[in-house]
């Protein structure tokens, strides 16, 4: 069972193309119609990374159209966006999986915040930052020596001496 396409995300997903590419797309179409052919995708990278695509075929049979989507997939990948977040292009040509062409979209909007030469619309949350401590050489030894809970600890017990129930005689 193929995930549940939700109507929100895929909504502020478009608004987020729309909004970086300054032209509104044709709304009457569903979602996944108005991505199929790549040309929005490739126009939006594009945008996002001057120059990234540098042919993108706007007519043709569907062998080009969906080149469109490939090249669309190596520029996202180059711009940051995690290969395990990346749809295969039958998830968008074929429609197999409209869900993750939408966590795509929103995993590029993710990653355009985070660039400095990025000031665009915001799509989703924004990304962790790194928190960089530095410990000194005492500290580092200190914390050596502690011995941590989660190894547990019986404080010497042992079950000597434990006696439960009635000892087992062996007679002869």
């Amino acid at each position: 069972m193929p995930p549940k396409r939700e109507p929100e995300l895929e909504e502020q997903a478009l608004e987020w193309i729309e909004q970086n590419l300054g032209t509104k797309l044709d709304r009457s179409k569903d979602y996944a119609d108005v991505l199929k052919d790549g040309i929005v995708l490739c126009n939006l990278m594009n945008k996002l990374m001057p120059g990234c695509i540098k042919k993108i075929d706007t007519k043709g049979g569907g062998f080009a159209l969906m080149q469109n989507i490939e090249r669309f997939q190596v520029a996202a990948k180059q711009y940051g966006v995690p290969v395990n977040e990346v749809f295969q292009t039958v998830d968008l040509w074929e429609k197999k999986n409209i869900p993750q062409v939408t966590l795509c979209i929103h995993a590029l909007g993710r990653v355009a915040q985070t660039r400095s030469d990025y000031s665009g619309p915001i799509l989703g949350p924004k990304m962790a930052e790194a928190q960089h401590r530095d410990f000194t050489d005492d500290q580092l030894r200190a914390g050596q020596n502690v011995i941590s809970l989660q190894y547990g600890s019986n404080k010497g017990a042992t079950q000597a001496g434990i006696n439960m129930g009635k000892q087992r005689m062996i007679n002869d």
